[in-house]
């Protein structure tokens, strides 16, 4: 019989974290992966004859500091540095494109000064208020019905912040934190091809047009994130997102972890309402006191635990998660490099965004609501062979982008919708990419529906949960269960689907594991 202090379910990169800082905490940990290697929806993986590419998540924006100076990342070969900080190029069908440059246009180029002028300030509010909630995105959300001593001194830290912005400040913050994207850009932006690549930018990987109810929390919560000590940059790290999981792996291996790959969780064992370990597929039985799950809350706990295990109201709610993914993955094998039109060769280097007006990302949105998609959808495009050659045969060029709008429950079904979905897709580039269909030597495509096969995420959504405001802070996963505890003593969560949600940067990870680690002493 095999016992350990610590067993985490999922080697994602939240379970890495996870179970690192619990080791470097003293624990005897163990993580079990069902796949074949560690890594999740952040692996570096080959698609073709010498073609890597980051299977789901490609840029890098949100990488906690905490786990970058917890975990020592850096000495486990993370390289994180300005020079690598890539530019967001809002692309035209005709005329030179838009640009901002540095840590989310910290310079925007390719538009009148008084847009340049107009966007600075917005840039300045935007970065002020989500510097309101970047607080309680970083930590463990309060316990309203039992707030700690600094659990209480933190919520009054913001309404220091808050009042700090003034008044004018403060008003215009709670009169736009739940507006919708559209009617803020319209509000102060001119330039539609800005306000296409901010629509875009608050909308991605959730079920929601720019005109839709809070839909402008999206943008808030990607600037809340950094990286590299900067708010709201982004980049594409050397040797694609595994290089980041090796390091949180190395990291995990020195702390004295272990890993085991290919051991697929059957069952979390429950005895009168305690976890004590789990069974394997095969059988194999393994014990432990903390048991972290770092994989979906509806598997972990309608799946692994079981209803009978749990009262019905929190099956209710667990089973009432929205996470039902609208985000397709394209990979392409191109013979050389493609040209889009206007783009020069540093900002070929950047993010390429497709999302021509917030109209137009609004109008790609609306099929969805009904099963379908657009046939102009909009996408972020990179060409990480261009910085890291690694990923690609010499002269040749590996195509990574995100589509929207792709639902998970296509009414003709994917099997019949993938082909159009990819001609439609492929018919986009090469509006903006002219000749770039002739140079394909390979093409997959990766609607929702295999997102959920291939990576054991359901409703192949990649936050394992919609991230709107009602499945957010207090209430994510679930109303009275955001704190990353669970209804079973000893079982925890710890991945996407947790407090403050998905994207690569190790925060569910972290806060579960010194949550764990406060409650034992």
């Amino acid at each position: 019989m095999t016992s350990f202090d610590a067993i985490i379910i999922g080697g994602g990169h939240n379970g890495l974290v996870a179970a690192a800082t619990l080791a470097k905490a003293g624990r005897k940990v163990l993580v079990l992966e069902a796949g074949t290697e560690v890594g999740g929806a952040a692996r570096t993986e080959e698609f073709a004859p010498g073609f890597r590419v980051s299977s789901i998540a490609h840029v890098l924006n949100r990488l906690h500091p905490d786990v970058v100076k917890t975990l020592e990342l850096e000495k486990h070969g993370l390289q994180v540095t300005r020079a690598d900080f890539m530019p967001s190029v809002a692309l035209a069908k005709d005329g030179p494109p838009l640009v901002l440059h540095g840590a989310y246009g910290e310079v925007l180029t390719g538009s009148t000064p008084s847009e340049q002028s107009d966007w600075k300030e917005l840039r300045a509010q935007l970065m002020r208020y989500a510097g309101i909630l970047k607080p309680f995105l970083s930590r463990r959300p309060p316990d309203l019905g039992g707030m700690s001593l600094l659990e209480t001194a933190a919520l009054g830290q913001t309404a220091v912040a808050l009042k700090k912005l003034g008044k004018e400040d403060m008003r215009d913050f709670l009169r736009v934190l739940l507006m919708n994207v559209a009617d803020l850009l319209d509000e102060q932006l001119a330039d539609i091809r800005l306000k296409g690549l901010l629509a875009f930018d608050a909308t991605l990987g959730s079920h929601l047009g720019p005109r839709s109810p809070t839909s402008l929390l999206g943008l808030y919560y990607r600037l809340a994130g950094e990286t590299g000590g900067k708010t709201g940059a982004q980049m594409l790290p050397k040797g694609g997102m595994g290089a980041v999981v090796a390091a949180i792996g190395a990291a995990a291996e020195k702390a004295g972890v272990t890993i085991r790959t290919a051991a697929p969780v059957a069952r979390i064992v429950v005895e009168k309402g305690r976890a004590l370990g789990v069974t394997l597929d095969g059988g194999e039985v393994l014990h432990a006191r903390t048991i972290v799950s770092a994989i979906n809350p509806a598997t972990t706990m309608l799946d692994l635990v079981g209803p009978r295990e749990i009262d019905t109201g929190f099956v209710r709610k667990v089973k009432n998660i929205r996470m039902r993914g609208d985000a397709a993955k394209l990979h392409l094998a191109l013979e050389r490099q493609p040209q889009f039109s206007g783009v020069g060769a540093d900002n070929h280097k950047g993010r390429l965004v497709i999302a021509p007006s917030a109209d137009h990302v609004e109008r790609a949105f609306n099929p969805s609501k009904y099963g379908e998609f657009s046939a102009e959808p909009v996408m972020e495009i990179t060409l990480p062979s261009l910085s890291d050659p690694s990923l690609a045969p010499s002269g040749a060029c590996v195509l990574s982008a995100i589509v929207q709008y792709a639902p998970y429950a296509l009414k003709e079904g994917w099997d019949a919708g993938k082909p159009k979905f990819l001609k439609a897709v492929m018919a986009q580039l090469e509006a903006y990419a002219p000749g770039i269909g002739k140079s394909v030597l390979h093409a997959e495509l990766l609607t929702p529906a295999d997102i959920e096969a291939n990576y054991r995420m359901p409703g192949g959504h990649w936050h394992h949960g919609e991230l709107q405001a009602d499945q957010m802070l207090m209430s994510r996963p679930v109303s009275g269960w955001s704190g990353y505890d669970t209804p079973i003593e000893g079982l925890f969560l710890a991945g996407a689907g947790s407090h403050p949600g998905g994207g690569v940067s190790g925060a569910p990870g972290l806060n579960a594991a010194r949550r764990i680690s406060a409650m034992k002493g």
